[in-house]
């Protein structure tokens, strides 16, 4: 039971993670190896990890924790601003690729917060233990979030020509 039952949550779950992961890291073969990884250590921490309360967030946490850990390994930082030259465009129909772009734009656990509340549909509370900070912290990175977005996105009446 327990290998179809991963079988069906990595078919229904792997796109939605490498869209939260890509949201965050802004590099599709970063992401897609981050996910793959997360996911080879679903399946073998399955009985565990099926009685997570947010299964996908695991995978997703994971996933970002194996890229910082890569980062350590390597020894040097990686700007997560680089990644702007990494063409986005048809990266994923799932996301609107300006909203990527976006995205990348906000500090990192601004980025991390909306993935994990919008992306993953996660509420404060499974948001805040998938990342291990205060619910409070969560709300107030989300309203940051969401503020600089919306400055981003919607223009005044008035504004912006004719």
């Amino acid at each position: 039971m327990g290998q179809m039952e991963f079988a069906e949550f990595y078919g229904t779950e792997r796109d939605r993670c490498l869209r939260a992961v890509l949201a965050v890291v802004g590099d599709r073969p970063l992401a897609e190896d981050l996910v793959a990884e997360a996911f080879t250590r679903a399946w073998t921490g399955w009985s565990k990890v099926r009685r997570h309360p947010a299964p996908r967030a695991w995978v997703v946490r994971t996933a970002l924790n194996l890229r910082v850990s890569w980062w350590r390994r390597l020894r040097r930082e990686v700007a997560l601003g680089e990644a702007d030259d990494v063409p986005v465009a048809g990266a994923d129909p799932g996301v609107d690729p300006r909203l990527l772009a976006l995205l990348r734009g906000l500090p990192p656990r601004q980025r991390e917060v909306i993935v994990f509340r919008v992306l993953l549909d996660l509420d404060t509370e499974q948001t805040a233990r998938a990342l291990g900070m205060a619910r409070g912290t969560v709300t107030a990175h989300l309203s940051r979030a969401v503020a600089a977005l919306r400055a981003q996105l919607v223009t005044e009446p008035g504004e912006g020509g004719s």
